[in-house]
């Protein structure tokens, strides 16, 4: 028996079923400019101090430590 390959329009209706957060991390990892993964060290008390700060700002965490990236890099940037 053999397997038929799926048509254009079969694929165009699997890729218009995908998820909401599939779309928007096909979207961010589709920009120009790649992501760099790194990690650190911290203690666990000061995320939580951080979580809940970042939470109050209505960020997550991953938002919340590149929004403080950005605030250090510009406020120590000499120009």
């Amino acid at each position: 028996m053999a397997l038929k390959k799926a048509s254009e329009s079969e694929e165009d209706l699997v890729n218009s079923s995908e998820s909401i957060s599939g779309k928007k991390a096909r979207q961010l990892f589709s920009r120009k400019e790649n992501k760099v993964l790194t990690t650190f060290s911290i203690e666990p008390s000061f995320k939580a101090q951080l979580e809940e700060m970042f939470g109050d700002m209505g960020l997550g965490w991953a938002a919340g430590i590149r929004f403080a990236l950005k605030e250090f890099y510009k406020k120590h940037t000499v120009e």
